[in-house]
């Protein structure tokens, strides 16, 4: 038996647009406690912008935007987490992408 020396793979993918109720259902079966629901939600509509601005659609992968996103309370807590006193989120918006959430913030990680 005979390998061939190239094997091309084709892998169709299927998709499937979301609205703001599944996005929070796939994060709350998975990833329940990363993100509080008003940062689901501040999430949500700030990566519905970024599609817009880019002319791209976004895959829904909750983990790799776990990986991607953090939460947090205050811009102490993150200056603590990342061991660098931002003065304001407009210092911390040179460094990262910055959604404010009504009792939160959400930074990309960097």
């Amino acid at each position: 038996m005979s390998i061939p020396h190239k094997v091309m793979v084709f892998i169709k993918v299927m998709k499937q647009n979301v609205n703001e109720h599944q996005f929070l259902d796939a994060f709350m079966k998975i990833r329940p406690d990363n993100f509080s629901r008003d940062g689901l939600y501040s999430l949500y509509d700030y990566l519905i912008e970024l599609e817009e601005d880019i002319g791209e659609e976004i895959e829904l992968d909750v983990i790799a935007i776990c990986c991607d996103f953090s939460e947090y309370k205050d811009l102490k807590e993150i200056s603590e987490a990342y061991g660098k006193e931002y003065k304001d989120l407009e210092e911390l918006s040179e460094w990262t992408q910055v959604i404010e959430c009504n009792n939160s913030l959400i930074i990309q990680d960097f």
